[in-house]
């Protein structure tokens, strides 16, 4: 693990004290001396193979084990020669503790006397130990606010409140979910089913199968609001690229899309576009639900012969993608190790997006066809840092240094972009491929609402809040010729079922809450995961509806029967990902009596 800093260092030593000394203290309470002994000794065994565990494990998968991970025990037999490979005689000082309390038992003397002193002593003792448990989990939240609240990171957990505490808390976060999946039975499957066949929206016959066999490219432009596309900053056009493509006749360009993410971002984006299910609020699916069951569009294209994979210059185990992309049916992961980083090629979270747009595209050229390939950029990324030589257009001024270099980074990746469609023409997998590129999540926050209203030139109220997260979304079908600037409101919660029928998939029987946007019966309406939502004709933020046009505030009656159909499609949502309900569905169809029941 990187350390960057002193307080890393000092949080390092820290984190496993706040622990052993509250396990250890236990004793104290223990009386008989041999007791005591076998508990002290059994603590050491105990935690010592724990730390020696993670770092096999780390060495060959460059993570720590979870909790899922010890429940996949068919895969421990394959596992076998690599995990020896990965030992070292050095390892044999993770068990030094257990040898030195073992001598120290044998050899010192023993006694059964317990002092009244020791009363007082044991107060102290754990009055000192909550004090450094405190200071660990304040220094934890000072180094990365929200820690415990946005669990997507395993090494970033680790390094601020340590080994033993991340598995604590693994416990935790795994116990919740597993409860709220015991009681489920399947019986919730049946209700959930008939919304989803009530709201289904069928194909339109003129676009259904259009791209029937072709490769389907997707980029998840990071950060990217579609406030920047078609605008200038200081005279200077912030995606010249990407502004070319909305008049493209092979394009479809959708500027009423918006984002469904929450506390996950780009994993709830993933989530969103693989499953059309809402995330969790509050915290990642990628790390809370990973081992369920999954009807996903990857899976779904697999089944029909496509290879699927995600390309992403980033540490594999970051938002525990390593574990939930097998979740998800996703054949292969090019992780950070799949590419070459070059010297000044890398930047903020990892590979810059030109260098891996060039890379990916040769990985491609090796891939069997057809394939779906899910690209994730990371240029554009928070703190929005660009080197010297990639600062195509100059920084804007504001009080906000978030947003001033926030359009420098989205000029970068258009023109990553532009090197994408160059590349696929190159490389003659551009005619029979289909592109599709979204905006994963917002990359400016409200807490720069002074800065964008003076941007945009205008006070930020919570309507431009709600329609701020808006996206851009574009589908390239080349050859096609009869594509569009496309005004309709929908989300990423709509694109499985668009892309699916596209390729000419059929979906009546898969259970996601989305619709085809090209449908005729496609409902302008999209949620957000904290019950905002937008319509054609409103907007729904803060308790107040605002008319969608004028962002004016209009009669609360016009918002009333989303708000409750809102509230209900995200308690479905839940109740699929909390009970794993989609584990019945199987079952359901097998059996007659539900199947009839789910048809009702």
């Amino acid at each position: 693990m990187k350390i960057d800093n002193i307080m890393q260092e000092f949080i390092l030593f820290l984190n496993p004290l706040s622990f052993l000394l509250f396990v250890y203290g236990i004793a104290l309470f223990i009386k008989s001396t041999k007791r005591r002994n076998i508990y002290i000794l059994t603590i050491s065994v105990m935690t010592s193979i724990v730390m020696f565990s993670n770092a096999v494990f780390y060495r060959f998968f460059n993570d720590f084990i979870t909790l899922p991970v010890l429940f996949q025990t068919s895969n421990f037999g394959d596992l076998s020669s690599s995990v020896t490979a990965n030992l070292m005689v050095t390892d044999i000082f993770f068990f030094t503790d257990v040898f030195i309390i073992f001598l120290a038992i044998k050899f010192i003397p023993k006694t059964d006397r317990v002092e009244q002193s020791n009363k007082i002593g044991r107060k102290l003792y754990f009055v000192m130990t909550a004090a450094v448990i405190m200071v660990n989990l304040g220094l934890a939240e000072m180094e990365r606010p929200q820690l415990l609240t946005r669990s997507f990171d395993r090494e970033l957990l680790v390094k601020n409140i340590g080994t033993y505490n991340y598995h604590i808390y693994d416990l935790v976060i795994q116990s919740k979910s597993h409860a709220q999946r015991a009681l489920a039975d399947g019986s919730e499957l049946v209700e959930v089913g008939n919304y989803i066949n009530a709201n289904y929206a069928a194909p339109d016959p003129e676009m259904y199968g259009v791209a029937k066999g072709r490769n389907i490219i997707a980029i998840s432009l990071e950060s990217l609001q579609s406030f920047v596309i078609n605008e200038e900053m200081d005279g200077h056009v912030i995606t010249p690229f990407l502004n070319e493509l909305t008049k493209d006749p092979d394009t479809f360009y959708f500027s009423d899309f918006y984002h469904n993410t929450g506390l996950g971002k780009t994993s709830d984006s993933e989530f969103i576009i693989e499953n059309s299910l809402y995330p969790r609020n509050g915290s990642a699916v990628f790390f809370t639900h990973s081992g369920n069951t999954y009807q996903s569009m990857a899976a779904q294209l697999g089944e029909n012969g496509y290879f699927t994979n995600v390309m992403h210059a980033n540490n594999r185990s970051f938002w525990n993608r390593d574990i939930m992309y097998g979740a998800l049916g996703i054949d292969k992961f090019y992780d950070l190790e799949s590419y070459t980083v070059g010297e000044g090629e890398a930047v903020n979270w990892g590979m810059k997006d030109i260098p891996f747009i060039d890379q990916s595209v040769e990985l491609m050229k090796e891939m069997p066809q057809p394939f779906y390939s899910r690209l994730i950029t990371l240029t554009n990324h928070h703190p929005f840092d660009l080197d010297e030589e990639d600062k195509l257009i100059p920084e804007y001024t504001s009080n906000s240094n978030t947003l001033n270099k926030y359009f420098q980074t989205v000029r970068y990746m258009d023109e990553a972009i532009k090197v994408l469609f160059e590349d696929l023409k190159a490389s003659g997998l551009y005619d029979n491929s289909i592109i599709v590129m979204y905006g994963d999540h917002y990359g400016i926050s409200e807490n720069h609402n002074k800065a964008m209203g003076m941007y945009l030139d205008k006070e930020i109220t919570p309507y431009d809040n709600a329609k701020l997260q808006r996206v851009p979304l574009y589908i390239h079908i080349p050859g096609y010729g009869k594509g569009k600037t496309m005004d309709e409101v929908s989300g990423q919660i709509d694109l499985k079922p668009t892309l699916l029928h596209l390729m000419g998939l059929e979906t009546k029987d898969d259970m996601y809450l989305g619709s085809d946007i090209f449908s005729p019966d496609h409902e302008p309406f999209t949620i957000f995961r904290d019950g905002r939502f937008v319509t054609d004709k409103n907007v729904y933020a803060q308790e107040v509806c605002y008319d969608s046009k004028t962002g004016e505030e209009t009669d609360m009656a016009e918002c009333e029967p989303f708000i409750e159909r809102a509230a209900t499609e995200l308690n479905y949502s839940d109740m699929i990902i909390n009970g794993d309900l989609l584990r019945f569905k199987e079952e359901q169809e097998q059996s007659p009596e539900l199947n009839s029941k789910s048809k009702e």
